[in-house]
């Protein structure tokens, strides 16, 4: 993946494994989601992930340098998920462009499940 970003002093290389790191961090961060989800497609098995790799369950892909982003997240269990995403979405988008100073085109969220949280 190339994400780079050009500069006046030269070129930077940003892993796509950073993105997915930060971006993960941000979502959970945000009202409604519960976490990030592993899906098995053998055995159709959702688990969440722990903190320290929620880079699994986003994937980033990049075209003409602009981020594409998809999300595999556990939702709270009562919560509007279109006022859920939007939020992910619009948070997400903001934080990554300035952390990464690459646009992002589209960000796509896929709900795995379902949590009651406490």
């Amino acid at each position: 993946m190339n994400n780079s970003v050009d500069t006046h002093l030269g070129s930077i290389q940003i892993d796509s494994s950073v993105i997915a790191q930060y971006a993960g961090n941000v979502a959970n961060e945000c009202f409604g989601i519960v976490g990030m989800a592993s899906v098995n497609p053998k055995e159709g098995l959702v688990r969440i992930l722990k903190k320290e790799s929620v880079d699994h369950g986003i994937q980033v892909v990049s075209e003409g340098g602009k981020l594409i982003l998809s999300f595999h997240v556990i939702v709270a269990y009562g919560v509007s998920i279109m006022a859920v995403t939007e939020n992910l979405i619009n948070n997400v988008k903001y934080k990554v462009e300035n952390f990464t100073g690459l646009e992002v085109e589209k960000i796509n969220i896929y709900i795995e499940g379902v949590r009651v949280i406490d």
